[in-house]
């Protein structure tokens, strides 16, 4: 799920579960009660006998987790190749060019995080001007945040320089838990300043003076809390003071009248290219923003922002904003579904009759950049990106030349120039950066990339086709295999999907598509509730449209075994966080469909994540069991309450991160706890725990090795010879 994202729902119609079959004496399962648990929703009653693991701070809970990783790893470890993987994957990325992240220019400063080919987590460094030389600048293996364990590893989530280059704001996480301590480094000196703040999502944005920075903060300090999501807000520190006396800015608490609600997110920040105004910005999982501004002429000691309305959830103002000249830009889909770009004053912002500037498109806008003179327009059609420049003084706009073809992305890391850099990748293709100047619309190879071919990539090739969906709607499928495949159902194949919050499946280079040179297909469904074919078809796949997401992933499974990629027996799906959602609805509608699934820290039982911490924050995107139609739809997404009695299931893992801030583990725990006493097919049906890892993790040997298990998994039931036991 989305980082600043829940599920939210609730329980559904009757389960059989409780009166399952037992289990196939093969797989000795620990033992899982059922309780009398039960919900009532307009008449209609769900019952949930495994409500008893949500409770992950009873004993009794956490002893059945145990139990069922201890069983899930044994079992794992006796598949070859799985190991031999997890380094396959290692050295590939040691030869991987550095990746960088959050570049920002800041007084003659490029801050930046680097993480080297085969490093396991990155560090930050400087450069003094573009190409001066680089210095590391801070290692966070120097640092244990709040509640790290003595032998976790520390990552940065997050890294905000301020406006003079002096300090760093920065986010410190370990275990993938994802909420933050927040440290200020002093740049000249290598030195952590001693205020703290924990738990955070971390640093927003700095005043222009360098004096004090924005924050995110909460009420309560356990971030396993189910009040951790609820009633946040913007804190102002400034430096050398007490923590305790940090202002808060901007909230429900000292912003009563601008009605926001205990779940809404308020975030408010300063733009650099606009430091006139602090903006802030109340946000779910809905994209529609709604935002606020307020003169930085008033951020005093103790004083209260007064705040005006820049733009109302009804505006329909998604994928960002920008700021020129007495002037607001922004991303709309009213009357495009597709998308297009408003310009509106800012003195008196009316989105309704705001100026269209960049029209809709035949591919669907993404995002949006400005540098000092341009606004820079993202494209993709799902597959292939584009740019489009548009002169904020001329108003004129020019799509660029691009010097590669794939998935597209561009930053301009310093807005008082027009020196920009361009991020091009594919599915087999590593990601190339070019420096792009905007004065001459010419591009270079950036000083932050390194030429690198991976051994056997180029035997790789990619299909995208369109596949038929279940009414008939045309459904983009992207397909990696060996050229020389041969189309005779033969060949075991992974299909992965997501669908959800309007994220598109872009194409992207992953070391882990090594796999398909072992003969494997891998395939990424673009189902609805995606926005691969703009706000329309992400719409189809939302709320109660939402069947369409996993009929979508059917129809493309289906297609792999009509065109012979594939067979029944030597197919797998899997699905990941919201994608949860895709795969154990799939797999319980059409199980003779699948050799093998993954629920990855999934949402499986969507009925009940309203009533996660991470939930409230989500019912705009899957609805809430307050609402007849909505709660309806909950019970169609729930794949817990889907799971019957008797049926042969296919071999199935849930993965759950135990330190998971989105998914909570008891998603993937009560789906495999049904299927476990409900399947007939004699198929193993596994819990896997990472206990050193949440939703995700920066750590690449955690990945690769949770990756690893995965694959091997799948690779075992789906008949590959490379992942088959001795017995």
């Amino acid at each position: 799920m989305r980082r600043m994202l829940v599920l939210v729902i609730v329980l559904a119609t009757v389960s059989c579960a409780r009166t399952a079959a037992p289990a196939p004496a093969r797989w000795d399962y620990p033992a899982t009660k059922t309780v009398d648990a039960a919900d009532t929703y307009f008449g209609k009653t769900y019952q949930d006998p495994y409500r008893w693991i949500e409770d992950l701070k009873d004993k009794s809970v956490e002893d059945w987790f145990k139990s069922q990783a201890a069983l899930t790893d044994n079992v794992l470890a006796k598949i070859p190749a799985r190991d031999t993987l997890a380094r396959e994957w290692m050295e590939l990325d040691k030869l991987k060019p550095a990746s960088y992240s959050s570049i920002v220019y800041e007084q003659g400063r490029v801050f930046y995080k680097k993480t080297l080919g085969g490093e396991n987590v990155g560090k930050l460094y400087f450069r003094q001007g573009w190409k001066g030389g680089e210095n590391l600048l801070y290692d966070p293996a120097e640092f244990k945040p709040v509640g790290a364990k003595a032998d976790a590893v520390t990552t940065i989530e997050s890294i905000v320089p301020s406006p003079d280059g002096r300090y760093v704001a920065m986010g410190f996480s370990s275990g993938g838990a994802e909420y933050s301590e927040i440290r200020v480094l002093d740049v000249d000196g290598r030195k952590l300043l001693p205020e703290s703040m924990y738990p955070s999502y971390g640093p927003i944005g700095w005043t222009m003076d360098s004096k004090s920075f924005f924050y995110d903060a909460g009420k309560v300090t356990d971030i396993k809390s189910p009040e951790i999501e609820l009633n946040r807000k913007t804190r102002r520190h400034t430096l050398g003071a007490e923590v305790s006396s940090d202002q808060d800015i901007f909230s429900n608490e000292s912003n009563p009248e601008l009605g926001i609600a205990p779940k809404e997110m308020p975030f408010a920040a300063i733009d650099e290219s606009y430091p006139d105004y602090i903006v802030g910005n109340v946000s779910t999982v809905q994209n529609e923003m709604r935002l606020f501004y307020a003169p930085t002429s008033q951020m005093k000691p103790d004083a209260r922002l007064q705040w005006t309305v820049l733009a109302r959830a009804s505006d329909n103002l998604v994928r960002g904003t920008a700021f020129y000249k007495g002037n607001v830009y922004a991303v709309t889909h009213t009357g495009a579904p597709r998308y297009k770009v408003l310009r509106t004053s800012l003195a008196h912002p009316d989105w309704q009759k705001a100026e269209t500037v960049i029209p809709e498109a035949k591919d669907s806008i993404q995002s949006i950049t400005k540098s000092k003179s341009f606004l820079f327009v993202v494209y993709s059609d799902g597959i292939v990106g584009r740019i489009v420049k548009y002169d904020l003084e001329s108003g004129k706009s020019a799509e660029l030349k691009l010097p590669a073809s794939g998935t597209v992305s561009i930053e301009c890391p310093d807005f008082r120039t027009n020196q920009c850099i361009v991020f091009i990748t594919s599915w087999i293709q590593p990601a190339t950066l070019y420096d792009f100047d905007g004065d001459k619309d010419t591009f270079e190879k950036s000083i932050f990339n390194t030429a690198v071919s991976y051994p056997g990539f180029d035997n790789l090739v990619t299909d995208e086709v369109e596949v038929p969906g279940h009414d008939g709607t045309m459904i983009p499928l992207s397909i990696i295999h060996r050229k020389d495949l041969k189309l005779d159902g033969s060949a075991s194949a992974i299909l992965e999907g997501y669908g959800a919050y309007g994220i598109s499946y872009t194409p992207a280079f992953n070391v882990r598509h090594s796999i398909a040179l072992r003969g494997v297909v891998l395939a990424y469904a673009h189902p609805r509730g995606g926005s691969e074919k703009g706000e329309a078809w992400y719409k189809a796949g939302y709320k109660t449209t939402k069947p369409n997401t996993w009929k979508d992933f059917i129809s493309c499974a289906e297609y792999l075994i009509e065109k012979g990629y594939t067979s029944p027996g030597k197919l797998a799906g899997t699905g990941t966080s919201a994608g949860g959602i895709l795969i154990s609805r799939a797999i319980t509608e059409r199980p003779d469909l699948f050799a093998a699934a993954i629920c990855n820290v999934g949402v499986a039982n969507a009925l009940r994540a309203e009533f996660s911490p991470n939930g409230p924050v989500n019912t705009p995107e899957f609805g809430t069991v307050q609402d007849p139609a909505e709660a309806q739809g909950l019970y169609e997404m729930d794949g817990v309450q889907h799971v019957r009695a008797g049926v042969k299931y296919p071999a199935v893992l849930g993965v759950a991160g135990w330190n998971d801030p989105r998914v909570s583990p008891w998603q993937p725990g009560k789906f495999i706890a049904a299927v476990q006493g409900a399947s007939t097919s004699g198929k193993p049906v596994l819990l896997k725990v990472n206990y050193d890892d949440g939703h995700f993790t920066e750590e690449k040997i955690v990945t690769f090795r949770n990756f690893a298990g995965q694959f091997a998994f799948l690779l075992w039931q789906t008949g590959h010879k490379d992942f088959q036991p001795a017995s």
